[in-house]
């Protein structure tokens, strides 16, 4: 009898001991965590432990009833968290945040890429669940329910915190500051664990929600004095250039630079583009800033030159700040602006969002005559979107400005067959196989439309901007992209794949290449200095891509960045030319600038800044500038 209660084991401990190690597992198997020495494994390995033996040790308070069914339940959630990660990670490489949980909207339009992330096998995700309901219901003599004496529990706790302050001492030890860099969400997660990086979200997301309560507009003056002292002067020779011109202004869904003047199985990817450049201005050093708002961050960035949050999208959580847009500037000169895009007028807030830019018209799904026929993946071809689209155009006010988001090379890029150009890539890797002949279609589509426009007049009239809103291939298909590139795919490399496509044709302009380092965040004075409209009164971090003497630098949204010669991610900094790690201090003097850039940005938008824009600061002084 006795030897028979031996072999019991305690409920709590079956739990916690099955959660740590099913998390660990999934660290190593459904994340690519970077492990560098023995140290950050034992970190990746404890740092689960801790917060599964407090949230599970509340049930040491319980009778065995309650004890079993807040454990089932409590494991269970935490799996789901768990697997709602596994799941975010496969397509967008990164981790959940709060923001992002509230963007319920979305949800509705996301039915075919959750399908091509989600398989049978998942189950596994929820296996120790499982276990311990199969133990509860046929196998109870196995568990059991110790009541522990205050001492006991008392005990039990100290183990746990004193876990939790090993993990944060060999955590902070292996990266100093580490809860200041809350941008880098794999570090965090790689030493705090996934469970308390969720705590510390939460954390971070009140402290974000309280800063436009406490904010006062005194912190604008710094922010202003540094956008002042960065302000290049527009040149002399494109300023005006296209006085009272149309703008369209074309985001090209997931299209990266890689594929332009590219071939897959011998054809041409984008062969009217690679035509198109050719009498446009192409800028083939410019790179997406986005974070996890992927398409409506890419509109952020553009119409309001700064970046966008590290955390969430800026169109859920701060729709209501207010903002000095290129939509609402160019209202105010007299330009009807308009944004077209087939898709529900909800999805990522661009019904409320788009009046906060200051856009005098949506035209979203109910505009278009959208049908079985017509209509793949996610929503509407973009063949028969710019078709109709420009039956929109020919109706507005000129002059307009116009901007289209494109929809068909969407992950999991889907295309029905008689729409396919050219066949897929061929590799074991179907996401990237696939990937080809959507960014084709869209050529395709790009190259009808822009005829469209000759045929209807409105051509010669109209600056055509095209650019990439995000990657489209993610880190999770490395292998599949070292082998379509014929080299390894390192994080110099993957630096340098986040470069999307920017031309820019100018009714009358030869053009050429233009090679300096840009990003999205340039495009808002390059656009108003086009059309003669000065910005040195507006607080933007971009400057215009035609300036004389513009810096070659980007900052990307994970606090990467890349200038003339260097590239610098994940805190090494890489040679342009060798690709490989550079030891000397050539990034040093780049850090503070994106370091500040970023957090100065984070702050116009956490505390609403540009509300106090125009008026007094703390001190009495007033800060100059647009009101808004």
């Amino acid at each position: 009898m006795n030897a028979w209660k031996r072999s019991k084991v305690s409920f709590v401990a079956a739990a916690t001991i099955l959660l740590w190690l099913k998390t660990y597992i999934v660290y190593k198997t459904s994340f690519e965590i970077k492990i560098e020495n023995f140290r950050q494994e034992l970190i990746l390995l404890i740092n689960p432990l801790s917060f599964l033996m407090f949230v599970l040790g509340i049930s040491l308070f319980m009778k065995e009833k309650h004890q079993k069914r807040f454990i089932l339940g409590t494991s269970f959630l935490i799996s789901a968290i768990l697997f709602a990660n596994v799941v975010f990670y496969r397509f967008f490489n990164d981790f959940l945040t709060v923001p992002v949980l509230f963007q319920t909207s979305n949800m509705s339009d996301l039915g075919s890429s959750v399908n091509e992330l989600v398989n049978v096998t998942d189950l596994f995700y929820f296996a120790d669940f499982l276990i311990l309901a199969v133990l509860i219901k046929w196998k109870p003599h196995f568990m059991e329910y110790p009541v522990y004496t205050k001492i006991g529990r008392r005990a039990y706790f100290l183990v746990a915190v004193a876990i939790a302050f090993f993990n944060l001492g060999l955590a902070e030890a292996e990266r100093p500051q580490l809860l200041t860099r809350t941008f880098d969400r794999e570090m965090l997660v790689k030493n705090i664990g996934t469970y308390n990086y969720h705590l510390y979200d939460v954390f971070l997301q009140s402290k974000s929600s309280a800063q436009r309560a406490m904010a006062d507009g005194s912190e604008l003056a710094e922010i202003d004095n540094y956008v002042r002292a960065n302000h290049k002067e527009p040149s002399s020779d494109m300023f005006g250039i296209a006085k009272n011109k149309n703008i369209i202004l074309i985001s090209m869904e997931s299209t990266q630079s890689f594929v332009i003047n590219n071939t897959v199985n011998g054809e041409e990817v984008t062969p009217f583009l690679n035509d198109f450049i050719k009498e446009s201005y192409y800028f083939d050093n410019f790179y997406h800033q986005t974070g996890q708002g992927k398409t409506s961050d890419s509109e952020f960035v553009v119409e309001n030159s700064l970046y966008p949050l590290s955390r969430g999208a800026v169109f859920f959580t701060h729709s209501g700040n207010k903002f000095n847009a290129t939509p609402k500037i160019l209202s105010e000169k007299g330009y009807y602006t308009a944004s077209l895009h087939a898709n529900n007028k909800s999805f990522w807030n661009r019904d409320i969002m788009y009046k906060t830019l200051g856009y005098k018209r949506f035209y979203s799904l109910p505009d278009y005559e959208v049908n079985e026929e017509n209509s793949v993946g996610w929503g509407m071809k973009d063949v028969d979107f710019f078709q109709q689209s420009v039956e929109h155009l020919k109706e507005m006010p000129k002059p307009f400005y116009a901007k289209f988001i494109t929809l068909t090379n969407h992950f999991p890029f889907d295309l029905d067959e008689e729409d396919r150009y050219i066949e897929p890539y061929t590799s074991n890797d179907k996401t990237v196989n696939n990937y080809f002949p959507t960014v084709r279609y869209t050529d395709e589509a790009l190259k009808l439309f822009i005829q469209k426009l000759k045929d209807e007049g409105l051509y010669d009239d109209s600056v055509i901007i095209l650019y990439g809103d995000h990657y489209g291939i993610s880190e999770n298909h490395n292998r599949a992209m070292s082998e379509y590139l014929g080299t390894e795919v390192t994080p110099f490399v993957s630096a340098q794949l986040q470069r999307v496509p920017l031309i820019v044709h100018i009714p009358g302009q030869k053009g050429g290449t233009i090679s300096t380092v840009s990003g999205q965040i340039d495009l808002k004075p390059t656009i108003l200095h086009l059309l003669g409209i000065e910005t040195k009164n507006d607080l933007e971090f971009g400057t215009d891509l035609f300036a004389k003497d513009r810096p070659d630098f980007a900052v990307l949204r994970d606090g990467s960045f890349i200038t003339k010669n260097h590239v610098y991610t994940r805190e090494t900094c890489y040679d342009k030319i060798t690709g490989e790690p550079d030891e000397g201090s050539a990034c040093q003097q780049f850090m503070e600038k994106s370091k500040n850039e970023l957090e100065y940005s984070d702050k116009i938008i956490y505390g609403d800044l540009l509300r106090f824009y125009g008026r007094p600061d703390g001190t009495g002084k007033e800060i100059t500038g647009k009101t808004n």
